[in-house]
Formats: C-alpha cells, structure tokens, sequence
C-alpha cells in the first residue's frame, strides 16, 4: 500500500465520518462503557430498537450520548424535542413521538391491570411489572414498538438516513429516564402517569377496604368513633392468621419515584433528598430483624 493511498483513504474517512463540535454543555449519560441502564424494562426498550434500527447507527448514538453531545431534552405536546450538538456549530434539533394507544385500548389494558392486585403494588412502588407486555398483550397490543412506523422521528441534519445518529443518541438518554421512572413509557403511549396511578390507587384503596372487613370485621363506612379517643390509634387484636413479612425493597426509596422530584429543587437537593428515603429504608429494615423489642408501649 502505498503512502499517498493510505493518506487519501484517512482523508476520506474523516469526511464520512467526521468528529462532532465538542461541548461542555451537554446531558452527560450516567454510564461510560458496559451495560447502559439497570432496569430490565430501559434495557428492553434498547432491545427492541435494536431489532429495528440499525446497530451501527445505535452504536454512533450510544458514543455521542456518552459524550454529552445532547444538550436538551423536552417534552411539548406529547412530541420530545431534544438538540443535540453534532457536526456543525449549530445544533441539530430532534423530534420523537411514539404511536398512542386509543383510549378503547387503555381501557383493556387497564382492565387486566386491575384484575391483577401485584400488578398494581408493583407501579405503585415504582416499579414496572415482569409481565407488563403480557397485559398490553392480553388487550391485543404492545407496550414496545414492534414496528419502525410506531416510532416517528426527524432530525434536522442532512443525513438522509433516519434514524440517524443523533436521533440514536436521544433514544439512550430517553432509556435512561425510562430506568428512572417507568411510567414514562405509558406516557409516550398516550396515557399519563398521574391518570394510571389514579385508577390504581382507587382500585388498591377498594382492595383494602375489603381486607379491612374481611380480616377485622369492620364495616369500613359506619365504623364509630371510639369513646375513649386516647385508644384511638391502638391496634385491635390481631388474628392469628395475620402474617408479615419483612424484605429489602426492589426499588430503592419508591415513593420518590413514584411522585417524582418537584421541578423547584435543584439537582443536588433532589439527590440529599434521595438519600435521606434510602437511609430511612435501611434502618427500617435493621429494626424488623433487630433483637431489641421496638414495639409500642
């Protein structure tokens, strides 16, 4: 091979495949090599982009979201428009939205959501279920986009391929959000988190009514008032099939998760404030196996 070959052939690779504007600016991933998000549900989403996109075109996203070379994530309208920085000094802008379900199909979905009490413990907490996709599947569609037309997206760049490499990138950085907060999948499915987890809570608050009597024998409307009030918060005896069981969480501190971090925080209050629930979860768990007798007096 000669020299002057050798010296075409690097320029010619540095024209198809040239470095993007670096920038300081950008939304950095939380991983630099290995296995991109924790969850299985984030890692499922990836999953199935790769069946449907290219790999090589994921692989370049995956470095530049890496990189920080996306600056900026929003949702307007149900549509997620991000700028990412690549080539050129101006940034690209992005555009994603994933195909709603009708609302005769949220309604099934729903349905066979309710009809399964874990189901509904499980999001509640945070967490999305193993078998989510059965339920979507039971009501005759899909969770995760099983076909490309499912996923519309556009980038400004004038890669004439889509979904190019700075769409790519957005989808990483939305799969790390998805391992934060699961519900956001349902949202880019066209239902709200706070709508599902009002039903939810409607049907876990009938659910436990319904304990309450059946356990107790409680009529949980016309229950009076007790005379004495300071016994007001005494427990009443307990039957002796009541059993409880202790367990580190799967999902550290779920009701952060669940509720979300409120937008007037900063970043860094957000995170003391995520390690004050997991210091509360940890010493929960020390005293329900601790010796020492913690009950109320």
């Amino acid at each position: 091979m000669s020299w002057w070959y050798y010296r075409s052939n690097q320029r010619s690779v540095r024209r198809n495949h040239p470095k993007p504007v670096r920038t300081s600016e950008g939304i950095k991933a939380r991983t630099k090599k290995g296995r991109f998000v924790a969850n299985w549900w984030a890692n499922r989403w990836l999953q199935t982009l790769e069946a449907l996109i290219d790999r090589r075109r994921l692989g370049r996203g995956r470095i530049y979201a890496r990189k920080g070379q996306v600056l900026s994530i929003e949702e307007v309208d149900d549509v997620f428009v991000a700028r990412v920085q690549g080539t050129r000094y101006k940034p690209y802008e992005v555009q994603m939205r994933m195909e709603h379900l009708d609302e005769d199909a949220w309604d099934a979905v729903i349905g066979n959501l309710q009809s399964q009490a874990i189901f509904a413990a499980q999001l509640l907490s945070g967490e999305m279920p193993r078998d989510i996709e059965k339920v979507f599947e039971e009501a005759g569609y899909s969770l995760f986009p099983q076909r490309e037309e499912e996923i519309q997206t556009e980038c400004s760049c004038p890669d004439k391929a889509n979904p190019c490499k700075h769409i790519a990138a957005v989808f990483y950085l939305l799969a790390e959000q998805f391992d934060e907060d699961p519900f956001l999948l349902f949202k880019m499915r066209g239902r709200s988190k706070d709508n599902i987890l009002e039903v939810l809570r409607q049907q876990d608050r009938s659910n436990k009514e319904g304990d309450l009597a059946d356990g107790f024998g409680i009529d949980v409307d016309h229950e009076p008032m007790p005379e004495d009030l300071s016994q007001f918060w005494r427990m009443k005896k307990l039957p002796e099939s009541w059993n409880v069981s202790m367990e580190s969480p799967t999902i550290r501190a779920p009701v952060i998760r669940r509720l979300g971090f409120p937008t007037f925080l900063s970043d860094e209050l957000s995170h003391c404030l995520m390690a004050v629930y997991m210091g509360i979860e940890d010493q929960a768990i020390d005293l329900a196996f601790s010796d020492e007798d913690t009950s109320l007096k």
